[in-house]
């Protein structure tokens, strides 16, 4: 198989959980309706994005995979005859949460899961304090219509991720993603940081001559007692070709069901023209694994 047709599921969230998860539901089935045959659903598609405060309490959304969330998801894979990657809060253990990309293959099965390796800490993504960090490795998932490699929001930004995946054996690379504005920002700030998140992804693509997914909630969300302003999360979500191509994009401001047709042979064409992983000196890359050089 070459060519393939994704799509991305875009949408807002509320406090209702199961009005949550049927949105995504609705989004996949359109997409299918589409042709599409992999789907990518957002990071944390079932709840808000409650990682705004630190609050025990939250940890209550929390659910076992397999569980009630993936056994439905894997019951519509099945259904449509698609690949849906979901993105869960996963309880693992008593006090020992994940945030974890799930693959439902074609016929419903679980795939596989990827626990999230890069946790951030910042205002508003308060994510250390209730997600522990994946134990690894970064390892594609195979499926009905390829080898995925998932990584989840925060990893987007680190091409070290993206590299291992890739020689590992990736066709693809997939990023759910929670990622906004804080709304006082100036304009010009918040065109900066989009840009960012967009380029650091093609980049990625173009690094290593795949595909590259990029799934992003939309809306602003409030948490009580959290940022004032709230997080205004801005879509855009995305899907590149193997040279960093812009194949479609949602927008900033609304739901999309966005879907493209790739092209998988065209990477090793790109690959052969430019040989980026034939040319690395690995023998010279032996500080990558200290925090810093002093």
């Amino acid at each position: 198989m070459s060519k393939l047709t994704v799509a991305c599921v875009q949408h807002a969230c509320t406090d209702d959980h199961a009005a949550n998860l049927a949105t995504s539901e609705a989004g996949i089935r359109a997409a299918a309706a589409q042709g599409a045959r992999l789907v990518l659903l957002q990071e944390l598609h079932r709840t808000p994005y409650f990682c705004q405060v630190e609050d025990p309490a939250l940890c209550d959304l929390a659910e076992p995979i397999p569980g009630p969330s993936s056994e439905r998801l894997g019951a519509l894979a099945r259904e449509l005859g698609v690949v849906v990657v979901g993105s869960l809060f996963e309880r693992r253990l008593a006090g020992v949460y994940h945030n974890t990309g799930v693959v439902l293959d074609a016929d419903g099965t679980l795939a596989g899961r990827y626990r999230k390796m890069h946790i951030p800490d910042d205002p508003g993504y308060l994510e250390k304090f209730y997600f522990t960090p994946g134990d690894g490795p970064f390892a594609p998932i195979d499926t009905a219509v390829g080898r995925l490699g998932v990584l989840v929001c925060w990893d987007q930004w680190y091409p070290e991720a993206a590299r291992l995946m890739a020689l590992a054996g990736a066709d693809l690379l997939l990023y759910p993603t929670a990622i906004g504005w804080d709304p006082t920002d100036t304009p010009d700030e918040q065109a900066r940081q989009r840009e960012a998140w967009i380029t650091i992804q093609r980049a990625h693509a173009i690094a290593n001559g795949l595909p590259v997914l990029a799934c992003n909630r939309v809306g602003l969300e409030h948490q009580p007692g959290g940022p004032a302003a709230g997080n205004l999360f801005w879509g855009s979500s995305f899907i590149a070709g193997p040279q960093g191509d812009l194949l479609a994009q949602a927008p900033s401001d609304a739901p999309a069901v966005l879907c493209a047709t790739i092209d998988l042979a065209r990477g090793e064409q790109v690959r052969r023209i430019w040989p980026f992983l034939r040319d690395r000196r690995v023998d010279a890359y032996a500080d990558l694994t200290r925090r810093v050089r002093d």
